[in-house]
């Protein structure tokens, strides 16, 4: 029986190995590969698409695997897996990862593709909108944009982002899409193995992170296009689902799906590993006081120990620690080491609370699938009492629609004025979003004023706050005035925007935001990045993207992804040529 190389897929001189070994060709000289290999390797990575895992063991196993699949690329061998008991740490020098990236939405998808080997390139007939990026472009057209100087390209650049690496990506891949333009992107991709990087990527549940637990009756805020990633449209996906997309705007189950076969249509399975949770991210620190002193070498990453004794080149790294949740419920401790970490968890952990007394008694809400799950459970059915609904998003509006299509009566409390022009309706074109200018208008138009009565379906309450939630499902209001009133409800939602966990940061990551001591939120209090890499400027290999760094929206996450790659990649180039030139000790990452 032929043996399968690992990284090229070719049959090659090479025995069965142990589980302790790596299946490679002595002939081939390519990194390790998105081929599946022969039945030893391929059993314990579960690499195929949609299998299922029938003990605690094999579950377990997933993590473990992962440093016998890429112990080759590492350059070293395995002896010590990377799946240790929570109570265990090893005497010797484990096995770390390049890459560990935390979170499994499309901020952590996109950065898996790119750090795959999959590279852009200025199209042949393509010519950008933009004349002064054009030209830039043409200059070295050669050359991937992972190559090329982003700050550079981006400079001058204006858009919806903050980060303008965010901004170039989102115009080569949707050019003038602000000024309602569908021009199609100057890229296209190829896949590069020799510049695969190796990663895991760490999610809670499938591909797709939180889209999965989303509302699934409610459109999106952004175009089906302006959430696609790169190399699959989503038009190409619903036509090869034969999925009938009517609208522009689509459900978020149809994204779910495509971000979960994104990953498999693309090769990059392999790379995640799904129902497992983090519990702590700490960096470690190995040698002495001198050895320490080197962290601020021009190469901030970390060494693996040289089979010839030699101290590793920087003294740098992070363990990841968490486990994996089994098909039987069991919890399977696990720890990694990493020399990068990249947060990719979003913001959609922590919903939003107003911190106000009452607020945990079990009728007040804070998510909107708890309020779907009420009502399909016909937990409101025939209650005379409105449901209470705190927040003036869209995420409150989607529930302002929930009720009023269910015939439920709604009270609808905001702290702002409707004329606010920060209000998110104002920014909505009322022929694209025409049901959340329907609420806006009831917000607008259906208002309490004075001692009036409730309106029988709706009723607004602008430029109030929630004082208390009491016990016999009373609520205490103030108006901007001082005025107190008391209602009546059924059932109350908050839905005040949600914020990142970071829980299993030191400190819970409030040291590494703009504002220091504070939690991270995604308006207030981003994560500070440098803005052409991405990595934290308060804690050196630690990585940030998407909402944890203020871009909301997946057209605009994606230039996170191509910032920390090519800044990993300039990084793996300069060890190289270290190594090359007999600084580097031996085998190292590479």
């Amino acid at each position: 029986m032929p043996v399968w190389c690992c990284r090229c897929s070719l049959a090659g001189p090479v025995s069965l190995p142990s589980c302790e070994e790596i299946v490679f060709n002595p002939l081939c000289s390519l990194p390790v590969h998105l081929q599946s290999t022969e039945r030893c390797c391929q059993s314990e990575l579960g690499v195929q698409a949609g299998r299922n895992y029938n003990s605690s063991e094999t579950e377990g196993q997933l993590l473990n695997s992962f440093g016998q699949y890429f112990g080759d690329s590492l350059g070293k061998k395995i002896k010590r897996m990377p799946l240790l008991e929570e109570t265990v740490l090893p005497g010797d020098s484990p096995l770390s990862l390049p890459v560990v990236i935390i979170g499994n939405g499309p901020s952590g998808i996109c950065l898996s593709y790119l750090l795959s080997g999959y590279r852009p390139y200025l199209s042949p007939e393509a010519v950008h909108p933009n004349p002064i990026l054009h030209t830039k472009l043409e200059e070295a057209r050669h050359l991937s944009i992972v190559d090329q100087d982003l700050e550079y390209l981006s400079e001058g650049l204006e858009g919806r982002s903050s980060n303008p690496v965010a901004v170039l990506f989102d115009t080569l891949l949707h050019p003038d899409a602000d000024f309602g333009y569908d021009y199609p992107s100057v890229l296209h991709w190829k896949l590069e193995q020799h510049n695969y990087i190796p990663h895991v990527v760490l999610g809670k549940g499938p591909p797709g992170g939180a889209w999965h637990a989303m509302e699934g009756s409610m459109l999106t805020i952004s175009f089906g296009d302006w959430m696609e990633l790169p190399g699959l449209t989503f038009k190409e996906w619903a036509a090869s689902k034969r999925r009938n997309i009517k609208s522009d705007r689509v459900m978020p189950e149809e994204i779910a799906c495509y971000y979960k076969h994104y990953v498999k249509v693309m090769g990059l399975q392999k790379n995640f590993r799904d129902n497992v949770y983090i519990t702590s991210v700490s960096r470690l620190y190995r040698g002495d006081d001198e050895d320490r002193s080197q962290l601020n070498e021009n190469i901030p990453t970390q060494h693996l120990e040289m089979e010839d004794g030699q101290k590793p080149l920087i003294k740098r790294n992070w363990e990841v620690r968490g486990y994996q949740r089994a098909t039987d419920g069991s919890h399977v401790p696990f720890c990694l080491f990493a020399e990068n970490v990249a947060l990719a968890t979003g913001t959609f952990d922590s919903p939003g609370r107003l911190h106000v007394e009452g607020e945990d008694f079990p009728f007040v809400l804070h998510s909107m699938s708890d309020f779907g799950a009420a009502i399909s459970k016909g937990k409101l059915r025939g209650k005379a009492d409105p449901v209470l609904i705190v927040g003036a998003g869209l995420t409150a509006a989607d529930a302002v629609l929930c009720a009023y299509n269910n015939n439920i009566p709604v009270i609808h409390v905001f702290r702002r004025r409707v004329t606010d022009s920060s209000l998110i309706f104002k920014q909505l074109p009322k022929k694209l979003y025409p049901e959340y200018h329907k609420v806006y208008h009831m917000m607008c138009t259906q208002s309490h004023t004075g001692d009036s009565n409730l309106h029988s379906a709706y009723t607004s309450f602008p430029e109030h706050n929630v004082l208390s939630f009491k016990p016999e499902m009373k609520c205490v209001l103030q108006s901007a005035s001082g005025l107190k009133k008391i209602l009546k409800f059924s059932v109350a939602l908050v839905l005040i925007g949600s914020h990142p966990n970071l829980f299993f940061l030191k400190d819970q990551g409030h040291g590494i935001g703009h504002h220091l001591n504070q939690p991270i939120t995604c308006k207030g209090n981003p994560i500070e990045i440098d803005p052409y890499t991405y990595e934290c400027t308060k804690e050196a290999n630690l990585f940030a993207l998407g909402p944890l760094v203020g871009d909301n929206f997946v057209r605009f996450l994606k230039g996170g992804a191509l910032g920390i790659a090519r800044c990993l990649a300039i990084r793996q180039k300069k060890k190289h040529e270290l190594m090359e030139s007999g600084d580097g000790g031996g085998d190292g990452v590479p």
